[in-house]
Formats: structure tokens, sequence, C-alpha cells
């Protein structure tokens, strides 16, 4: 599937929201565990600059069907500055069409212009579908964080995949 992806705006924000809900929702994409507002998506976006953090849509039939986000890893700190966390999150009613695989593709292929070398992405251990798309597009495991996250009780591993770019 090959949808347009734009740069996120305030527009795109109930989308967005609706979308990271049902990944909290569902369990296992994310390690928030409770419903976001809007307000608190509007504060996620606004901390992304288009020129250097930015937060993509794909669009579907003029909807928003999935977003894609480069956010500082470990803000503020100058010598990682050239390293970004990916993540990416797809409509429940639009996964396996190929709008993760998209959206991943183009924030890996946007990155150098943003100056990013290398790009991280945080992945709860039983999200099996984000872990073989960081694999088919040169991610490898960079480490296994132990039963640090806390999923409807039950422990479970965040895993750092990671590529230069």
């Amino acid at each position: 599937m090959n949808e347009p992806v734009r740069l996120a705006t305030d527009e795109d924000l109930p989308a967005i929201r609706s979308i990271y809900n049902q990944a909290i929702l569902a369990g296992g994409m994310t390690a928030d565990v409770a419903p976001v507002s809007l307000e608190e998506r509007a504060t996620w976006l606004h901390r992304h600059d288009e020129a250097s953090r930015p937060v993509w849509v794909a669009i579907r039939e003029e909807k928003v069907v999935g977003y894609a986000s480069l956010s500082d890893y470990r803000e503020g700190r100058a010598a990682v500055r050239t390293t970004a966390e990916v993540s990416f999150f797809v409509d429940l009613s639009e996964r396996r069409r190929g709008i993760g695989n998209q959206l991943l593709a183009h924030a890996i292929a946007a990155a150098p212009s943003l100056g990013i070398e290398q790009l991280i992405a945080i992945v709860l251990a039983g999200n099996e579908p984000s872990r073989g798309l960081l694999l088919r597009h040169g991610f490898e495991l960079w480490g296994r964080f132990p039963r640090v996250a806390r999923i409807a009780d039950v422990p479970t591993d965040h895993l750092y995949f990671g590529r230069l770019v």
C-alpha cells in the first residue's frame, strides 16, 4: 500500500489520539496503560519540531490511518543529539496493509536530512508485529531490559532495536 505521508498538524490530533488510545487499550504495544487526553497528545505533538524531530501521518481516503514520530533520545543531552527514537502506530482497522512499513521507511529515509545518524526503537517484548517490521528494515536488537514494564500486571521486557542511517 502506498498512502500519502505528510507532516502532522493540530487538525490531526483527534486521529492521532484515537490511534494511540487503541494501542493502549489493546495492550502490549506501548508502556502507557491509561488512555491519553487530547491535551496530552497536543503537548506531545508540540514537543516535536518538523525541522529536526517531526511527526508524520499516513492518509487513506482523506483519513489519518497511522503516524510515525522521531523524538529525542535522552532529551537535552548533546552527546546523543544525532540519535532519535522512532515510534509508529497504525489504526487497528488498517493493520496489515503496509502502512506501518511505509511510515517506518519514510522516517528512515528522512533521518539523514534531519541530522540523525542512528535510530532507536523501544518495543515491548510481546509486540511481534513491530519487532518483525523493525528487523525487515535493518534494525538489530541492541539491548533487552528484562521485566522493566508491567502490562496487565505481567512483567514484560523492553527491547531496544537500533540501526545506523
